[in-house]
């Protein structure tokens, strides 16, 4: 419509200027316009963001990256939506894509790898939509080839994972527990890093470390999995557990509260709402990765006209500084994390800084468990 109203003006103009200069002048070529600063562009995209089975008061995936959304269009003028599916199938995500681009949404940030299957059913018929997938990688779309329309973003899990289990012993914690949400990749490599990172700092302490593994089979707590986590704090003696799947963290949070246990968080810094619901001083660091940062990096540069650049690939991200921790897409709070004589900011500084240097390697395979000197014992799922 906007196009439409724009063309009828400039046949208005033009047909004044004929009528005010005379038949005998020579209409002249229309001048391109001069390329629009980003800030002025942003009025020629609108955001629609899809929820994926959870809702944007998650605490983490989802809320993240709806606020990160908003906060970007809020700033620079531009429409923002978000729909949330019915159900949790790529039916009912394919529903509120169409919703989407038939409100007249011109970009769609999709947040979780359950948007695998639907990218693949939407991308190619919406070829004037662009989309923006988190945390979507091959392993989700399958053979599909993707579009110049499409862009996912993945993410080293296993790199923060690392550094949040390292963090933990070093601390001084011995009885650790892993409690994943579903075994999808992305879970994995958080789940496999951690173990690495928890490792690698028992090796140096010299620390008698075990570790309790397990997943949940669903990304939500619930009484089973609380009860489950119950048995860990209160019979096996674990000290810290790390909750690495959405709402999971619920359930470990619970069970933790009722011994005076530690939870590790996930994705964003889980501090301010695991210790605000469930006890002062319970998270002691979060494995975080750049959901923010990546929406708003993609969006500006969707702005600017540049998403040419991006379309058709999938981008790792990860480690982008050596110097300056905050300014990786993985990493673990400077502000929240519960440093000690036994594991400072600047010892976590130094970390980061091999790790950049790779003189700190960290496995992405996730094929089997990593091999540790330490006690893993694994229970598969709970459900």
């Amino acid at each position: 419509m906007k196009k439409f109203l724009a063309l009828i003006l400039a046949l208005v103009m033009s047909l004044s200027l004929v009528a005010c200069g005379g038949s005998k002048e020579e209409a002249k070529p229309a001048e391109q316009p001069a390329e629009q600063p980003a800030e002025e562009q942003g009025a020629d995209f609108s955001v629609a963001m899809i929820t994926d089975y959870g809702d944007i008061t998650d605490q983490s995936f989802n809320q993240t990256t709806y606020e990160a959304c908003k906060a970007y269009c809020e700033a620079n003028g531009v429409d923002f939506n978000y729909y949330k599916p019915a159900g949790d199938s790529t039916a009912e995500r394919v529903a509120m894509v169409e919703a989407a681009v038939d409100d007249g949404y011109t970009v769609v940030v999709m947040p979780g790898y359950a948007f695998g299957e639907t990218i693949t059913q939407v991308a190619d018929e919406y070829s004037d939509i662009t989309f923006i997938a988190l945390d979507v990688g091959e392993g989700d779309l399958g053979d599909y080839t993707l579009p110049s329309n499409v862009y996912c973003a993945v993410y080293q899990e296993e790199l923060c994972g690392y550094m949040a289990g390292y963090a933990a012993v070093k601390l001084g914690y011995t009885h650790l527990g892993f409690l994943g949400g579903m075994a999808v990749p992305a879970v994995v490599r958080y789940g496999y890093g951690f173990v690495q990172g928890a490792d690698a700092a028992a090796t140096e302490t010299g620390a008698d470390v075990t570790m309790e593994y397990v997943y949940g089979n669903q990304f939500w707590g619930d009484a089973d999995i609380t009860a489950y986590m119950d048995n860990w704090y209160q019979t096996l003696g674990v000290e810290v557990v790390f909750a690495c799947g959405g709402g999971i963290y619920a359930s470990a949070a619970e069970a933790a509260a009722k011994v005076g246990g530690k939870v590790i968080g996930v994705d964003v810094d889980q501090a301010a709402i695991i210790d605000g619901g469930y006890g002062d001083g319970m998270t002691v660091t979060s494995a975080m990765k750049g959901l923010a940062p990546t929406v708003e990096h993609m969006l500006t540069e969707v702005a600017a006209g540049n998403f040419a650049n991006y379309g058709g690939k999938i981008e790792t991200l990860g480690l982008v500084s050596g110097d300056d921790p905050a300014a990786n897409y993985v990493q673990i709070p400077m502000e929240s994390t519960q440093w000690s004589d036994s594991f400072s900011q600047d010892d976590y500084k130094a970390l980061v800084k091999d790790m950049f240097d790779g003189k700190i390697t960290v496995s992405n395979d996730i094929s089997a468990m990593p091999a540790t000197s330490i006690a893993v014992n694994e229970y598969g799922n709970i459900k």
